[in-house]
């Protein structure tokens, strides 16, 4: 365990799954993304689209200042969507899993798993058995546990038992294709998230906080993300009034 003088005293904000008009299911400009995330006080934001990745580029090379801008992509894999961040090239859709994690890796990203127990989205682990779970868990660096557009809580509670049992970290991501849903749901990370070496350091760091809150059952997981929600609507209505 890493003593706890060692650790990174810096706080981020991040969320790690949104949309730009880049994707054929929102109609939000990256800049206004970015101009959102700066409202939301979030200092990290991966623009994930859809089988693409110029939603992101237009809004990383703007360089907008305040939030730093993750390029990403959600690619539609033979078995559900996977998640790739850090990327500098696009993947295509319609890749096995394993082909498409590679791609990945082979640009130093990282792989993320979203939604993945919603049986009503093409959702990688929705309908597998223990072993083919097992394997999806090798290939990942971490589990959306929450997210934004997900209303099913027991595939909510699937995710973060699947993270934790098998030691990966569990983030909460808003999954925004609007202005309103950007920033409803995010991940507090210890350190920096500006590289995938950093990023990929802080989600380690949340493997024993995602292990934790599963075994302290999901009344107490659910408690702790209101209480995270609150302190930041009262940080924002105090930043309003200076």
């Amino acid at each position: 365990m890493t003593d706890r003088a060692a650790r990174p005293s810096t706080s981020i904000t991040v969320d790690l799954h949104c949309h730009s008009d880049a994707s054929f299911d929102s109609s939000v400009h990256p800049f206004a993304l970015v101009e959102r995330a700066v409202h939301r006080r979030l200092s990290h934001l991966a623009i994930t689209d859809h089988g693409t990745i110029e939603g992101a580029l237009r809004a990383r090379d703007a360089g907008i200042h305040w939030v730093d801008v993750i390029v990403g992509e959600e690619m539609r894999t033979t078995m559900g969507d996977v998640i790739g961040l850090f990327l500098e090239r696009a993947i295509p859709n319609g890749l096995a899993l394993e082909e498409t994690v590679a791609a990945i890796r082979e640009q130093g990203g990282i792989v993320g798993l979203p939604h993945p127990f919603d049986r009503h989205r093409p959702s990688v682990a929705a309908r597998l058995d223990e072993d083919a779970l097992e394997v999806v868990a090798g290939l990942i660096d971490y589990v959306e546990v929450r997210n934004g557009r997900l209303s099913d809580r027991t595939a909510s509670v699937r995710a973060l038992a699947f993270a934790a049992t098998n030691g990966l970290p569990g983030v909460d991501a808003s999954d925004a294709h609007t202005l309103v849903e950007l920033g409803r749901v995010w991940t507090p990370l210890q350190g920096g998230a500006s590289s995938a070496v950093e990023l990929r350091a802080g989600l380690d760091r949340r493997v024993a906080e995602t292990r934790e809150l599963y075994e302290r059952g999901p009344r107490a997981w659910h408690g702790l993300r209101r209480v995270r929600t609150a302190v930041r609507t009262l940080g924002r209505r105090a930043g309003a009034t200076r």
